[in-house]
């Protein structure tokens, strides 16, 4: 863990300004932040790792805990609410035989609601993994899930 974070402290610098994008690359490699990742960060970057954990927990992209392979997120704007987030919870809820916060059995799917995704316009939508999709309804929620399925 130490020599990947030296990497990145090379790549992206040491100082402050340079803790999300290495907290990003290292979530991009490993899908979360260990204990022990956001503890070296704070050394190579000579902060507190309160620092480290306090930024990696305010943003919602910053996975502390592991997930699975495919991670959904529903956004859970207020737009998203008026146009039937509710039901494609529901949906989510029943074809992965999960609750909002849980990851399935076999690892493949996390399901989580995250703040506004920036497609307002076209709710209710979600992100699987970097995957943006728009418009859903609940059809269209048990045809994609059935595609990561395959």
């Amino acid at each position: 863990m130490k020599e990947n974070i030296e990497i990145l402290t090379k790549k992206f610098g040491r100082n402050r300004e340079a803790l999300i994008p290495i907290l990003q690359a290292i979530v991009e490699k490993n899908s979360y932040l260990s204990e022990e990742a956001m503890n070296e960060v704070a050394k190579q970057l000579d902060i507190s790792a309160a620092q480290v954990y306090g930024t990696a927990s305010f943003y919602s992209f910053l996975d502390t805990v592991p997930r699975g392979k495919n991670i959904i997120r529903v956004c859970k704007s207020i737009i998203a609410e008026m146009k039937g987030k509710k039901e494609i919870i529901k949906t989510l809820e029943n074809v992965l035989k999960i609750k909002v916060g849980e990851t399935t059995p076999d690892n493949m799917f996390t399901l989580l609601e995250t703040n506004d995704i920036g497609w307002s316009d076209q709710e209710p939508s979600m992100l699987i993994n970097d995957q943006p999709y728009t418009n859903l309804t609940s059809e269209k929620v048990i045809r994609i899930i059935n595609e990561y399925r395959k």
